[in-house]
């Protein structure tokens, strides 16, 4: 099963769940939502994470995301054993290392693009966005989007919308950006713009996983992980396809 090159200069892999299950109980009986998982991702990848309803996926996400804890294994984010962290210290790192994008947007409503964005920066507790607005403009700017800043969503398309949320994502500098489905609720060219947005960041040296069953979105990716019953089944290396979106140029992630 191919995997990916070892990090440069022995530096830890962005993800590595070593034998991670995880176990739900439902009523009287336990569903096996994961069921032994070894994966390693590292940085600079775009990966894309497939599989039919009730694989695991969503399971896996959430575990990636630091909003659900294994049963048993081990979850390095960064080289942070995550398991062993409290409900603040893994707050502080789900702030501070990752960045989510969402099918459905999740947009404030009657907020601006630009103070939906500054959110996040809300609630950094190291005090490192001294002018959170600023840092919403900068990452607006980033996707295409500087003339939208004082836009409500209602006022956007849904490609709009979702480079709203992608900007909302980058914002705080994230090691990892976490993206579910996030074509689901998208045309087919906004598709296609999106997808081309996410390989213009992954070009810049972001690290990308995206929870998708289409393999259209798949094909844009860099390898494929495919679960199946709560087990990796298929994980294999991709060319990934150009998306040649008629999108104005990305500008280089803001230092």
């Amino acid at each position: 099963m191919a995997g990916p090159a070892s990090s440069p200069q022995g530096a830890p892999a962005v993800v590595e769940l070593i034998a991670v299950k995880r176990d739900y109980t439902v009523g009287h009986g336990v569903v096996h939502a994961l069921r032994g998982v070894d994966l390693r991702i590292e940085a600079g990848e775009m990966v894309a994470v497939m599989g039919s309803s009730g694989s695991g996926k969503s399971t896996l996400m959430n575990t990636l995301g630091c909003l659900d804890r294994p049963s048993s294994g081990e979850y390095r984010l960064d080289g942070v054993c995550v398991q062993v962290l409290d409900d603040d210290a893994r707050a502080d790192l789900r702030n501070e290392k990752l960045g989510f994008v969402f099918q459905g947007f999740n947009l404030l409503a009657r907020t601006t693009a630009l103070e939906n964005v500054a959110l996040p920066m809300l609630y950094d507790r190291k005090g490192r966005f001294p002018d959170p607005m600023q840092a919403a403009r900068e990452a607006l700017e980033h996707v295409g989007l500087g003339d939208r800043v004082d836009h409500q969503p209602n006022e956007l398309s849904g490609g709009q919308q979702q480079r709203v949320a992608i900007a909302r994502a980058l914002v705080t500098k994230p090691d990892l950006l976490l993206a579910d489905e996030p074509t689901g609720n998208l045309d087919t060219h906004t598709t296609v713009e999106i997808m081309a947005l996410f390989q213009a960041l992954n070009d810049q040296g972001i690290t990308l996983v995206i929870v998708t069953h289409e393999d259209e979105v798949a094909a844009y990716c860099k390898r494929a992980v495919v679960l199946r019953d709560g087990l990796i089944v298929e994980d294999r290396p991709l060319q990934p396809r150009r998306a040649l979106a008629d999108l104005p140029l990305v500008p280089e992630v803001p230092t």
